[in-house]
């Protein structure tokens, strides 16, 4: 990892994030569980701090699903004022849409997918460590529900492997951030994970 992003600290935008983050999806729990949100979003940003993001990055690491999830266009409306435009454009980027209501499952997932060949190498870095820290939430509820876990995703099992599977083969082909190819094989590794559930 490079020294300068190292000697980088973090300042009070990320805290503002933060905030915004957790005011956003206060109200909002992970599929199936009553686990707040907001640790998702930690997560993610901590796996993009892990490997190489700047603040920008991490910052829309946390700020990733809010666009998607918790009001659309006028919260990416928000996120630019406050964040600036490069955060704003890697949360559009990290957003499979911006409608509310959400457009079908499966047109909005091969749209996201296709889009990831010419996604930013900063979306691309959120985007990979969104999909694993998912992923690797995915099996760790699985040993807890078993099978009724599917029942979760509005692709069920068949459809939650095949997008995860593409986004694995998109990354794979543009590897993100300075230590991408560590960060594509522990995403690898997880999808793995995934598809040997249940066999």
């Amino acid at each position: 990892m490079p020294e300068d992003v190292l000697s980088r600290p973090l300042t009070e935008r990320f805290s503002d994030a933060v905030a915004l983050a957790c005011a956003l999806h206060r109200t909002q729990t992970r599929k199936g569980t009553q686990i707040p949100y907001i640790a998702h979003l930690l997560a993610v940003a901590s796996l993009a701090l892990e490997h190489g993001a700047d603040e920008d990055e991490a910052i829309a690491a946390i700020l990733h699903d809010a666009v998607e999830d918790q009001g659309g266009a006028s919260t990416a409306a928000k996120i630019r004022a406050t964040f600036g435009d490069r955060v704003a454009e890697i949360v559009l980027s990290c957003s499979d849409t911006d409608i509310v209501p959400k457009p079908p499952w499966r047109e909005r997932k091969e749209r996201y997918v296709a889009h990831l060949a010419e996604a930013t190498e900063s979306a691309r870095l959120v985007s990979a460590c969104d999909k694993l820290h998912n992923a690797r939430a995915i099996v760790a509820d699985y040993h807890e529900v078993g099978e009724q876990l599917w029942e979760r995703f509005s692709g069920g099992r068949e459809g939650t492997l095949w997008y995860y599977r593409a986004v694995l083969e998109k990354l794979r082909t543009a590897p993100p951030g300075p230590s991408g190819q560590r960060l594509v094989g522990e995403l690898e590794g997880a999808v793995q994970a995934l598809e040997a559930l249940g066999t």
